[in-house]
């Protein structure tokens, strides 16, 4: 596979600027990987392609307001500053993108809030994410945090180009965040509202949690045209005893095990065991799954429609078949399905 294989047409006016007035009414394709059927549905109608015993993989990363602006000292040059990774909670240390990047020196002085309140130095400009900042704050570690989230905005995507608005701090979230650490949302986790979630429990099907703290580089470019060549960024996962029980309990029964969301997807294949059973784990992961590839634990996938030549498109290939997705994602187009974080639900079973 190469990454021409995964280029497409997509118009502007498909990518999605806002989220579905309620959480459960985007609209769902379903595809049928056995049948190769295409059924044009809304996201509350996955209930009915689910029964009792069935397990649903969730990830609960919370967001957090990654997103800050500052101003540079002696110019006051306007800087935004994308916080992506802590390095270290006693020093401040963290991993950042800046931008406008050419700015920026090591030494720089960075100021934060209406009273300058926070300040945060350049100390490295090299490495491959970007700048490292450590902030200059005296306080206790939980007032620096919570500064930081008074500052900080609802990181939406770049291609959203509106400001951003009070609904995307409750909407850029999905209902069972409970982990903060991403710096964006699982987005196929955005489509279940409380009553749904609760129907499907009434229906008796099983919800696993996991945690993968998305980080950019997920959503990094593949530039590479020999995708065995491109590296993923490592994030941070979390599989729980409980959570490993649920699914392998699922997988022993025979029942669908549902992947929701390409986070989670990568969560579970990260940590399989010989015998294709879910193990416990915490750690990091990079991997990368594109076509051709054999799932060891979800037999069924919810997601978003992804944009051209990205990791999660692959990924979504290798689960229901490239050719097959190539159809779908015609259809999408065709149909005006909404695409990206805010758009609409793709379930494959």
């Amino acid at each position: 596979m190469k990454l021409s294989n995964f280029s497409f047409d997509l118009p502007d006016e498909l990518l999605a600027e806002h989220p579905a007035e309620h959480r459960d009414e985007a609209r769902l394709m379903v595809l049928n990987r056995e049948k190769q059927t295409i059924e044009h549905k809304l996201f509350k109608d996955v209930i009915d392609y689910f029964d009792e015993g069935d397990v649903m993989i969730l990830n609960n990363t919370k967001v957090f307001p990654a997103r800050l602006f500052g101003n540079k000292e002696k110019t006051g040059a306007r800087i935004e500053v994308f916080l992506l990774r802590e390095l270290n909670q006693d020093q401040r240390l963290w991993d950042v993108l800046v931008d406008p990047a050419r700015k920026i020196r090591i030494g720089n002085k960075l100021y934060f809030g209406e009273d300058e309140t926070l300040v945060a130095e350049v100390i490295d400009n090299t490495t491959s994410r970007g700048r490292t900042l450590r902030f200059l704050y005296d306080g206790s570690y939980t007032d620096f945090r919570r500064k930081l989230t008074e500052l900080g905005e609802t990181p939406l995507p770049k291609y959203i180009k509106r400001d951003v608005e009070p609904e995307d701090e409750d909407r850029y979230q999905t209902i069972f965040a409970k982990n903060e650490g991403a710096v964006a949302a699982p987005t196929a986790g955005l489509h279940f509202s409380k009553h749904l979630l609760k129907r499907l429990e009434i229906k008796g099907v099983e919800t696993a949690e996991v945690t993968l703290h998305v980080g950019l580089g997920t959503f990094n470019p593949v530039e590479v045209e020999d995708l065995s060549k491109h590296k993923m960024d490592s994030e941070e996962i979390v599989i729980t005893e409980q959570a490993a029980a649920k699914v392998n309990k699922g997988i022993e029964n025979k029942k669908r095990v549902c992947a929701v969301g390409t986070t989670s997807m990568r969560t579970i294949e990260s940590s399989v065991s010989s015998g294709g059973r879910l193990n416990a784990f915490e750690g990091w992961t990079n991997k990368f799954i594109f076509p051709p590839y054999d799932f060891s634990i979800a037999n069924c996938m919810i997601t978003n429609f992804h944009t051209p030549k990205s990791t999660l498109l692959m990924m979504t290939s290798a689960f229901a078949g490239h050719d097959f997705m190539k159809k779908a994602y015609e259809e999408a187009v065709k149909e005006k399905y909404k695409f990206y974080s805010y758009g609409d639900a793709m379930l494959i079973i």
